[in-house]
């Protein structure tokens, strides 16, 4: 934790759901020496509970100040209740942050906000899947994450770390929610969320993260446009590696379904000679290509290859998108400012 105060990390998330009444204080106290850790570092705790925890601990929905002084910023129902229940607890005396299940989908969300709950202290969470090939598919995740955004609601997804080894059960083939996103190194699951403009905060499901997990992610986060990872070719020259590596690309607006092109470039190094070399019978999806001399008037534009078209020497492959980044290119939307990564 301390280090991911010093990356910029500003939430923790923990679960509650293994806790029953007769783990007593012994069980309970590590929580709290968590929690107030983390509260002297400035981060919002989140705590996943359920109904059946709140019966077996004896919490009833209208009284909540056993968590609060637990220390919490805020409880996550893993699992629902009838609408009403949640909408009360919003409006608890602590302030305390009521966090939904996103996962739910439906009209789970409707139902809450048709009971006036305080939209201050709502906010939404989707769940995370230890076990592979149960993650959310991509369609399902954008449907079910855009009520919150509509409703302007704080909300979060998980990445997952290919370095812990410890989560809620025991269960270790990572903890996304995207089941797209379980076998891509962090960064790029961070991208990828971002990408999806689906959810405000990005949490990492499973513990714990090494040092360069933990910053790989940070960075991806904080970066000021997303980024796609490029292997560079080994032929690329020094002009051809400043325009690829240019910071804010820009996704032309008039979009080609062949082409994403950035024209910024050409007008850059206009003034600069990029001579046309040999290179394969067609270009694929995910070369990255810049244009050369032998097309005078567009010389220099940058451009990443949607869909396969044939390779009539004008445009020099430089690079390629790296495997794990590649899908992300439809994520890309015209207008979009774009970095491309090279390690």
């Amino acid at each position: 934790m301390q280090l991911a105060h010093e990356l910029g990390y500003r939430r923790v998330f923990t679960s509650l759901l293994q806790l029953t009444s007769a783990d007593g204080e012994d069980l309970v106290a590590p929580f709290r020496d968590t929690v107030a850790f983390a509260n002297q570092l400035g981060f919002a705790v989140i705590a996943d509970v359920n109904p059946a925890l709140f019966s077996d601990l004896g919490i009833t929905y209208q009284d909540l100040s056993w968590f609060d002084a637990l220390g919490v910023w805020g409880i996550r129902l893993d699992e629902g209740f009838t609408g009403s229940e949640e909408a009360a607890m919003t409006r608890n005396p602590f302030g305390l942050k009521i966090e939904l299940n996103m996962s739910h989908g439906g009209q789970y969300l409707a139902n809450i906000l048709s009971y006036s709950p305080n939209r201050a202290n709502l906010i939404g969470c989707h769940n995370f899947y230890p076990q592979q090939y149960t993650g959310l598919g991509d369609a399902r995740f954008t449907e079910y994450s855009q009520p919150y955004r509509e409703a302007g609601l704080t909300s979060a997804a998980f990445v997952t770390s290919h370095e812990a080894s410890f989560g809620p059960w025991p269960v270790n083939e990572g903890l996304p929610t995207l089941e797209s996103d379980r076998e891509r190194p962090i960064a790029s699951q961070v991208m990828h969320l971002r990408l999806t403009d689906a959810v405000s905060d990005i949490l990492i499901g499973n513990a714990y993260a090494s040092d360069a997990e933990l910053r790989a992610a940070a960075a991806a986060f904080s970066a000021p446009n997303p980024g796609l990872q490029v292997e560079l070719a080994p032929d690329i020259t020094a002009i051809e590696r400043e325009i690829v590596l240019l910071p804010a690309h820009l996704y032309r607006g008039d979009a080609s379904d062949y082409l994403i092109r950035d024209t910024q470039p050409r007008v850059t190094y206009r003034a600069e000679s990029i001579s046309a070399r040999a290179g394969a019978a067609a270009l694929r999806r995910g070369d990255v290509v810049v244009v050369n001399n032998d097309y005078a008037r567009y010389k220099g534009e940058c451009q990443i290859v949607l869909r396969p078209v044939p390779n009539d020497g004008r445009r020099n492959v430089v690079g390629h998108i790296a495997q794990s980044d590649l899908a992300l290119l439809d994520e890309l939307r015209p207008w979009q400012q774009f970095d491309l990564l090279a390690d």
